[in-house]
């Protein structure tokens, strides 16, 4: 006797969606986004073979430049090796550095509530000195080279050193415009002195500017380009096998460090 074999369901397309959410860099007792935090999940996401598309969400602040350049040239390394379409979408905000992510897509999408931009470099602290000479405290600091203690807050301010801080931000500033230069070629509409003035829009006002190519939902986009059999298989990031051994669940990993991450996001209004 021959026997037929029958499938009753029909499979669809499945489609990577890779989330990368939070600041950018290491903090202090917890981890931020990082190349070597996300580096695995994305390898992952990538060798997924079931369609040429691996979608992309951000929420983020911002944070290290340096984190923000390796995260998205390894975004861009697989899409060429794996020959993948990267489609990104900018969660509640996609600024700074997380607009440095976003522009790694193929195209790029927004909520029309989203905060997207902020294309400028940003320094802050606090001085301490006449409060510790107030406490009658005596700051002893002895260096190698004139400018080690480059913006010692405990110490005033010099102009030397502020000029040197401005030299450092304007090359990360020129850095940061070149790869949006580069990312959105042909797609920019506003003025560059507005575009990259360091202020953040709105999702419609940004698609305006060239900054985004449309608005849209991942799920929605997702839908319509590869119909309602679709699977979106996620992608996030894990905890460390320390953080599992010692059963630190998701409300205290979010507690740990969340004093630096609410002031980055806070910026925003968020």
């Amino acid at each position: 006797m021959n026997f037929r074999r029958i499938w009753p369901f029909r499979r669809g397309p499945v489609v990577p969606l890779v989330r990368l959410t939070g600041v950018i860099g290491n903090l202090p007792g917890r981890g931020g986004l990082t190349l070597s935090g996300v580096d695995s999940m994305l390898d992952a996401a990538f060798g997924h073979k079931s369609t040429d598309t691996v979608a992309i969400v951000i929420n983020s602040p911002g944070g290290s430049p340096v984190q923000s350049a390796l995260i998205s040239e390894k975004i861009r390394l697989l899409a060429d090796r794996k020959k993948k379409r990267v489609l990104t979408f900018a969660e509640d905000v996609a600024a700074s550095g997380g607009y440095w992510l976003l522009c790694a897509g193929d195209e790029t999408f927004a909520h029309r509530c989203s905060l997207v931009g902020s294309i400028g470099v940003i320094s802050a602290g606090f001085g301490f000195t006449e409060a510790i000479a107030k406490l009658g405290i005596e700051r002893r600091v002895r260096t190698k080279g004139e400018r080690k203690a480059l913006l010692d807050p405990f110490r005033p301010q010099s102009k030397e050193d502020l000029e040197l801080l401005d030299e450092i931000q304007a090359d990360i500033h020129r850095a940061f415009i070149d790869q949006v230069r580069t990312r959105r070629a042909g797609r920019l509409k506003g003025e560059e002195s507005e575009i990259f003035s360091g202020r953040v829009w709105l999702g419609d006002r940004a698609r305006e500017l060239g900054l985004v190519d449309q608005l849209g939902a991942p799920e929605t986009v997702l839908r319509a380009r590869f119909g309602d059999q679709l699977k979106i298989r996620a992608y996030g990031r894990r905890r460390s096998w320390l953080q599992r051994r010692l059963g630190v669940g998701p409300v205290a990993d979010e507690l740990v460090g969340l004093v630096e991450e609410r002031l980055a996001f806070g910026r925003f209004g968020l």
